[in-house]
């Protein structure tokens, strides 16, 4: 079913792509912008998770430089009957997270030092759990794909608003406007459209991964308050990359939240509760017992992430 998705998705795109360039410059641009959306395809496939990190200024660690990190996801990994995917942080203040890579084989997740410095072992533990879960259901390769494709409409209808044909050539200013700002945001909604249901399910399985429902439940509610207080200059700047994460990291309003990638983190929070419920567990102890000498468990301290 995630294969078929996947397909529905990328020619949804491609069809946006050929939108784009007919209405910026007829039959021609149209030929022009598949073209160039057959090429981001096979770009983004193989490149869209550097791209991704990189968008986010992701550094990678190890055990020498971010032990306890590198450590729980091996485990949480090994928990997932998954292989251990490359560790990354990424020094910005907003409380997120968000996985990347076309498959489990070439996989990655990145926290922020926000959400490093902002929740308890056992959050961190439910959110790096979630985020495994995107990689277990191959969810990584359709959103950081989908991501590239997104911002490349973006350009694309930008950059023909811009620089559109001349003389008779030229588009109507009218349609070149609308097409500047209608394709960016269809794009989005076909990106909504897959990724909300995918939340749910990564929720799902990472609480079942971590074994605690309810320290996801509690870390999503920790990052959802951040996102609200905290800007992402990144994200803001790189706005395709929104679904990649846990929650929204867009601190807009209104239109943003109309037609969010993701669900209501109420709503999770609740199928969370409900599911820990079904499973008959409670705060503590979860897939990690609290310890002092965890790195969550004390007052910050200096280390790869600040």
């Amino acid at each position: 079913m995630n294969t078929v998705k996947t397909g529905m998705l990328l020619a949804a795109l491609m069809a946006l792509f050929g939108v784009v360039g007919y209405m910026l410059g007829g039959a021609t641009g149209m030929m022009i912008a598949l073209g160039l959306g057959l090429a981001t395809n096979l770009f983004a496939y193989w490149n869209s998770d550097r791209l991704a990190l990189a968008a986010h200024h992701a550094i990678e660690v190890d055990e020498n430089t971010a032990p306890d990190l590198v450590h729980m996801v091996r485990d949480l990994a090994r928990n997932a009957n998954l292989p251990m995917p490359r560790v990354y942080i990424i020094e910005n203040p907003q409380p997120n997270a968000f996985a990347t890579g076309r498959n489990p084989e070439n996989a990655a997740v990145a926290a922020t030092t926000g959400l490093l410095d902002m929740l308890t072992h056992d959050e961190v533990a439910g959110v790096m759990a979630h985020e495994l879960a995107h990689i277990k259901n191959r969810d990584t390769l359709i959103m950081t794909v989908s991501a590239t494709i997104a911002g490349a409409i973006a350009t694309l209808a930008q950059f023909g608003f811009l620089f559109g044909g001349r003389g008779n050539d030229r588009p109507n200013p009218i349609v070149m406007i609308a097409t500047a700002l209608i394709a960016p945001m269809a794009a989005m909604i076909i990106q909504m459209a897959i990724s909300r249901s995918r939340e749910y399910d990564a929720d799902k399985m990472g609480a079942e991964i971590c074994g605690q429902p309810l320290s996801l439940a509690s870390a999503l509610a920790k990052i959802a308050g951040g996102v609200a207080h905290v800007p992402n200059m990144d994200a803001e700047r790189h706005p395709a990359t929104a679904p990649l994460f846990i929650i929204n990291p867009l601190s807009g309003h209104g239109m943003d939240n109309l037609f969010s990638t993701h669900p209501a983190t109420e709503n999770r929070i609740a199928a969370l509760n409900a599911l820990a419920q079904e499973m008959g567990t409670t705060a503590q102890p979860g897939f990690f017992a609290q310890s002092s000498t965890s790195p969550w468990g004390q007052p910050p301290r200096r280390g790869p992430w600040g």
